[in-house]
């Protein structure tokens, strides 16, 4: 079984290099998407990387609720990411923008892409998600992945070939492993 966030912490504080890097290696897509999200190119996404758990190196000892450290990463990435933003943002419009009063119709085409922040929401929680299915015995995960996580679900004759699950049962197999992953997500607080 995986180390709670928690102990974790708590070992890393006492530095363990192992936990570490399975603390690195839990966040590291999720800290790194969240940048990559906000617009900022791969450059600045690794330096908002480097930033977050420079700063977590730092903090360690300071984090007083050690099990929501993923809250703390995720706050950490979103700030970061928006001061590189804004720093990028304001080097941009002092070399393109024009500096008469007069502004440019194309200032005023709205953006219909999602707020960072609904972006860093809706990855935070696809990673629960991940850790959840993660966390479930191989059948399930099996079974879940295909029926959910694929673009094009293969039918269900396909399903019970590779699970082994026969065809019939594969509803209320459906239904049991769905309960279990509601039950590791209660668990992380979903």
């Amino acid at each position: 079984m995986e180390p709670s966030d928690e102990e974790l912490v708590l070992a890393c504080r006492e530095g363990d290099a192992a936990a570490w890097e399975t603390l690195v290696g839990r966040y590291q897509r999720l800290i790194h998407s969240i940048p990559r999200r906000s617009g900022l190119d791969a450059e600045q996404a690794g330096d908002v990387f480097g930033h977050v758990f420079a700063a977590l190196v730092e903090q360690l000892h300071n984090i007083e609720q050690p099990a929501r450290v993923k809250a703390w990463l995720v706050t950490t990435a979103r700030r970061e990411s928006w001061r590189v933003s804004r720093i990028a943002a304001t080097s941009r419009v002092s070399l393109d923008r024009p500096r008469s009063d007069a502004e440019s119709p194309a200032f005023d085409v709205p953006d219909t892409d999602p707020l960072p922040d609904e972006v860093a929401q809706r990855l935070e929680a696809q990673h629960t998600v991940r850790l959840a299915v993660a966390a479930l015995d191989e059948r399930c995960r099996a079974l879940l992945t295909m029926l959910f996580l694929q673009p094009d679900p293969p039918p269900y004759a396909e399903i019970a070939v590779s699970t082994g699950v026969p065809e019939g049962s594969i509803g209320p197999t459906r239904a049991r492993c769905l309960q279990k992953m509601k039950r590791e997500l209660d668990t992380v607080g979903w």
